[in-house]
């Protein structure tokens, strides 16, 4: 039986964003990371605001409306830091550190684990801190109070994610897996940062 191919115009709304979003990938790599790690921030840090106004109501506190600047500022920090960045890393990680490489798979988890993860952590805070117009006192504060807190659950959430993304993932949809994930990680960090 032969197949047929169906024209893109018939194709369900699914595979249409998915052809066009490879399309954009392939076209302007580094922008579409971007723009997408931009969004799946707010909605993460939407996502979060969600889940604690429904904790709020069920023990019949008075839950605050949706922050929308919290979410602008989690959409810079996707568009801005994450999508660049972590494209920038995954491509150098690479090169330092081939397939053909026989540690590979073990100086690869290491280097996102012991080295990036910390700094892209740091990085959040005091990205965050700049868009909160806040000084260095209350960087430091935060810093004290929860950034050991916040880089052990990452430790302990994104390190199997991580081993799957940067040993399995093909290195163009490192970014948008890790973004799914982070999805649920900057709920997570929204929650964590008051």
């Amino acid at each position: 039986m032969p197949v047929q191919s169906v024209p893109l115009r018939d194709a369900s709304i699914h595979y249409r964003l998915l052809h066009q979003y490879l399309f954009l990938l392939k076209k302007y790599p580094i922008l579409t990371k971007s723009v997408t790690s931009g969004i799946l921030s707010a909605l993460g840090n939407l996502l979060s605001q969600i889940l604690e106004a429904r904790k709020k109501a069920q023990s019949n506190a008075s839950a605050k409306e949706i922050d929308t600047a919290g979410a602008a500022r989690f959409a810079i920090y996707g568009l801005f830091i994450t999508g660049p960045v972590s494209h920038y890393f995954y491509q150098l990680m690479e090169m330092w550190m081939p397939t053909t490489d026989r540690y590979c798979v073990i100086k690869r988890l290491l280097l996102d684990r012991l080295v990036f993860a910390p700094g892209f952590l740091m990085i959040f805070y005091f990205v965050m801190n700049i868009l909160e117009a806040k000084g260095s006192d209350d960087f430091l504060k935060k810093i004290r109070g929860s950034y050991w807190t916040a880089l052990k659950m990452n430790w302990k959430v994104w390190t199997p994610f991580q081993f799957i993304n940067i040993n399995f993932v093909p290195v163009e949809f490192r970014v948008l897996f890790a973004n799914m994930i982070a999805l649920f990680w900057y709920a997570y960090l929204a929650t964590v940062r008051k």
